[in-house]
């Protein structure tokens, strides 16, 4: 188990393709495919973080169904994997419940599939996380990815998902896959 690892899918401040800040909306996939890769990889929290109260009220909806009554009956898998999802309205409020439930500060870890010259590895972070009992926090953008200012306030920038092409759009819920394996598998 992975106790001491949290994630968090960011809507807001994210960018669009024409590098405005902007929240986006909820996707039904990411919500079922990252809450299944983190129970998998015994992640102890994946957070949503959207400050929209419509946003919200979809995805408590659908955690909701999943968690009790018909969906957790239909599904014991299912209900399974949506018990670790929380939603939050910011990345702060999700930082100041890591530091509340562990009692220390988490190291945050942002990514991107943007190429930077200051950048952490796979195999450094993996090292850092397995001789450590530090909580990490590994952040993942929406939309055209997480703003400067998110960047800039993380401890480190996680080298990008990079495959065998020049080719490098991943959906989120595959870069979030990808990351969790190479980090913890």
């Amino acid at each position: 188990m992975n106790e001491n690892v949290f994630i968090a899918l960011v809507h807001h401040p994210v960018y669009n393709k024409d590098g405005d800040v902007i929240t986006t909306t909820v996707t039904n996939y990411d919500l079922h495919d990252i809450s299944r890769a983190a129970r998998t990889y015994g992640i102890n929290k994946y957070y949503v973080v959207n400050q929209l109260k419509s946003q919200q009220a979809l995805v408590k909806r659908m955690r909701d169904y999943w968690t009790s009554g018909f969906g957790a009956e239909y599904n014991s898998t299912r209900h399974e994997a949506f018990k670790v999802m929380e939603i939050k309205d910011t990345l702060d409020e999700t930082i100041n419940e890591i530091k509340a439930s562990t009692g220390k500060e988490p190291t945050i870890i942002t990514t991107s599939a943007q190429k930077s010259a200051e950048t952490i590895s796979f195999k450094n972070l993996r090292e850092m996380m397995q001789n450590t009992n530090n909580p990490y926090l590994i952040i993942f953008g929406t939309g055209w990815g997480l703003t400067k200012e998110v960047i800039k306030k993380s401890d480190y920038l996680l080298e990008p998902v990079k495959g065998k092409t020049d080719y490098n759009h991943l959906s989120v819920r595959s870069a979030a896959s990808i990351i969790m394996d190479r980090l913890l598998s």
